[in-house]
């Protein structure tokens, strides 16, 4: 028997905090030796990014493979998310497929667990911090739920390009997480918050490197394609960089890539990589001062980490629908 999980499913057993722990395990696997995380396999549709992205956590007893689209047009054309997804989640005894799940809202879920994981590790742990998001979409929501979890902040500002999105946003955000978040009307005014998460589809730097402050964390989710970049050279210049993941950010990240290609940057830019800093294996921020910097460009055992925690909770609750296939 196969598990279906729809959406709304996903939605009713996923919550922010245990998404953070999955995290924190899967990323310590990869440390230590004990995940299997081929590079995803990429195809550029004539209106979009479909990818295909496998893993296996051994701790975990994970096995999964995520297919994923990027489609910008699907909000205005067909009032779809421009991310969706499905998840197939395996018996790693068998091979089985024992559970097909929606993949959208898990992986808006998992990306923004991975900054919350990071901001925990990497942010400064002053109390009543400010946290800056630059796009009030979905992922944008999920970043600040998950830094709202790894940091006390005291409120949160949000910019996007389109203003009444930002506005319905910060009343969302506001009403759920029960903090002032508030709509701003330029990016320069995210950049004096203390932790920022870009969450945009932009192809092309959305704010000065030179005007971050001191202290800042940021976390880099929104490009992942090699040319491609939400971030400009004199951020990746100024930042301690951590990538999830070393081999994904010099093969997929425009934002690491194009600064190679500029010959701003060498490749041991790259500090470590975050199950590095989680397991021990390096050191993360070493002074108040610091900027930090996460860069992602999302793994699969992210995705087989959050199926499995989904699916075992849907059990657990009977929730979803037993069919046989």
């Amino acid at each position: 028997m196969v598990l279906l999980l729809t959406r709304n499913d996903v939605e009713s057993v996923l919550q922010m905090k245990d998404c953070i722990d999955a995290m924190e395990n899967a990323f310590s696997e990869m440390a230590n030796g004990t995940a299997k995380l081929p590079l995803r396999i990429n195809i550029m549709a004539p209106k979009g990014l479909a990818a295909y992205m496998p893993a296996y956590l051994q701790g975990m007893n994970a096995l999964a493979c995520k297919v994923v689209t990027a489609y910008k047009e699907n909000p205005k054309k067909y009032n779809l998310p421009t991310i969706l997804g499905k998840v197939l989640l395996q018996d790693p005894d068998t091979g089985d497929v024992i559970s097909i799940m929606d993949g959208g809202y898990l992986t808006a879920m998992r990306t923004g667990a991975a900054s919350g994981l990071a901001t925990k590790y990497l942010a400064r742990e002053d109390e009543n911090q400010v946290a800056g998001i630059f796009g009030a979409g979905i992922q944008g929501e999920s970043q600040l739920w998950a830094v709202y979890e790894a940091r006390s902040l005291s409120k949160a500002l949000v910019y996007d390009i389109d203003a009444d999105n930002a506005q319905k946003f910060a009343d969302k955000m506001s009403k759920k997480l029960n903090i002032s978040v508030e709509p701003v009307n330029s990016s320069e005014e995210i950049l004096g918050a203390d932790i920022v998460c870009t969450a945009t589809t932009a192809i092309t730097p959305i704010f000065d490197g030179g005007k971050i402050q001191p202290g800042c964390h940021i976390n880099g989710i929104g490009s992942h394609m090699p040319k491609a970049r939400e971030l400009d050279t004199v951020t990746i210049q100024r930042s301690l960089l951590i990538a999830d993941s070393r081999e994904g950010c010099l093969a997929e990240a425009g934002d690491i890539m194009i600064p190679l290609q500029e010959g701003a940057i060498t490749e041991d830019i790259i500090h470590a990589e975050l199950g590095e800093i989680v397991t021990g294996k390096a050191q993360g921020r070493t002074s108040p001062e610091q900027i930090s910097l996460f860069k992602s460009v999302g793994l699969a055992i992210q995705d087989a980490a959050t199926a499995k925690l989904v699916y075992d909770k849907a059990k657990a609750m009977g929730v979803g629908k037993e069919v046989e296939i």
